[in-house]
């Protein structure tokens, strides 16, 4: 039995492990990837002589799946817990704590948002209960509308674009409540009868446990581990370019004819191989676009007198080019023993992809000059990498659920294929793990129902 995994990013790599595991040693299970490495953007690099995250950084430690499948990989010594320091947002040319007590930048009331926002933005956000809000159950609108009608637009800027601005790479005006805010639409359908108040009832309940969590080593050693544990067939600088049905299963060019496969791509990537295998789903595929991002990671002299928080985010509209900063050797214990000091600046939204036109010399001179202004420092790099990240992040805009839902049940009746990515049903490590594995799955059952 031959099973092809189109991607090897960290989807595509966890559906291979749990077939291995699901289905044993005796198939041949092979991962085509179209760079020249797996991880997709997940990349541990090298600054200063030691590793380095140069995409995601962490995880969501509340849920599960990331931390099992370390504990499944003898990697239970690597999870490592961030210092529980609180970010900066840079507005107004001016740091401010970052509000509290809010859902991705949502305030649930207005004394959070005090200093940040002037007062009759906090007024506008303390009287919203008494006007009536308008929402129809099961509909779904872009956050900056949601919240700019509510709140105003210094909500909007200061608040909830630096938040969804680090987890999409984007800003609330192309981000769909459903899709990114799912608790939040849920209180809304309920009947909430002002945005403060469903916030309140969508906000997690309280808990001491970490909210994050990350490798000592970087998701590198994740990488390696999970590459190994899936002994799979990895073919890097080899892209999967048409996949077509068969009596028995599937063709994968240039793989040839496979029994199953799970596609592991980019949204694009998969409307592109299913434009004639199942063209529904190959349409709402093509539906989903993708953010690009570039990262410059800072190597300073350890005594740089960093403020004391976890990063800064920058609100939208502000002069810098910058979108935000992890001051990482104060984010992470592990990281503040190291000889140097360590920030990571990330650059582009969705719709600027002009960060990645850039040269390396260019960014690093954006990075240091921006760190320098929002930190009042005078900024010395010892060393410096970059990474960009073309079309890195996947895009949650408004109709995204109904979207996936109708890729998903156009694909249900193939027998033999499965999904899997950030683009399904969370762009966050965990989710794609989980996504990985619901494909495996998928790919089993399918295998049994058939006899093979």
């Amino acid at each position: 039995m031959r099973i092809a995994v189109i991607g090897g990013g960290i989807s595509g790599l966890v559906a291979a492990y749990r077939l291995r595991q699901k289905l044993g040693d005796e198939v041949d299970i092979v991962v085509l990837e179209q760079s020249e490495r797996v991880g997709g953007v997940l990349r541990t690099g090298e600054l200063a002589g030691e590793p380095l995250d140069l995409g995601a950084e962490a995880f969501v430690g509340r849920r599960p799946e990331v931390i099992e499948l370390m504990g499944e990989l003898g990697l239970d010594d690597q999870l490592v817990r961030p210092a529980g320091k609180r970010p900066l947002v840079w507005a107004q040319g001016a740091p401010h704590p970052l509000p509290g007590r809010t859902l991705m930048g949502i305030p649930s009331d207005a004394e959070s948002l005090r200093g940040l926002v002037d007062d009759a933005t906090l007024t506008q956000v303390a009287t919203e209960p008494e006007r009536s809000l308008s929402w129809e159950p099961g509909a779904d609108v872009d956050v900056q509308t949601l919240v700019g009608e509510r709140f105003g637009r210094q909500v909007v800027e200061r608040s909830v674009d630096p938040l969804l601005g680090g987890v999409y790479a984007g800003i609330s005006a192309g981000i769909g409540v459903r899709a990114a805010l799912p608790t939040l639409a849920t209180a809304l359908d309920r009947g909430a009868t002002s945005l403060t108040e469903a916030v309140r009832e969508a906000m997690p309940a309280p808990s001491t446990a970490p909210v994050f969590g990350g490798l000592r080593d970087g998701y590198g050693a994740l990488l390696t581990a999970l590459t190994a544990a899936a002994g799979a067939r990895v073919v890097t600088s080899m892209a999967g370019t048409r996949v077509a049905r068969t009596p028995r299963g599937w063709v994968v060019d240039p793989l040839g004819a496979v029994d199953a496969v799970v596609l592991a791509t980019p949204a694009p990537v998969i409307a592109r191989l299913l434009h004639y295998a199942a063209p529904v789903a190959a349409e709402a595929a093509a539906g989903i676009e993708l953010s690009s991002s570039a990262l410059v990671a800072l190597a300073l002299p350890r005594d740089t007198a960093l403020p004391d928080n976890s990063g800064i985010l920058v609100a939208t509209g502000e002069p810098l080019r910058a979108k935000a900063f992890t001051l990482s050797s104060r984010k992470w214990p592990h990281l503040a023993e190291r000889d140097v000091a360590l920030v990571r600046a990330s650059f582009g939204r969705f719709g600027d992809e002009s960060p990645l036109t850039w040269s390396d010399d260019e960014l690093i001179a954006a990075a240091v000059a921006d760190l320098s202004t929002v930190t009042g420092l005078p900024i010395t790099p010892l060393e410096a990498v970059v990474q960009r990240w073309p079309g890195g992040l996947p895009q949650y805009a408004p109709g995204h659920t109904e979207r996936v839902a109708t890729l998903e049940s156009a694909i249900a009746p193939l027998d033999g294929l499965a999904v899997a990515g950030a683009y399904l049903h969370g762009v966050g490590v965990p989710a794609c793990v989980a996504a990985g594995t619901a494909a495996a799955d998928r790919i089993v059952t399918s295998l049994g129902t058939r006899g093979v």
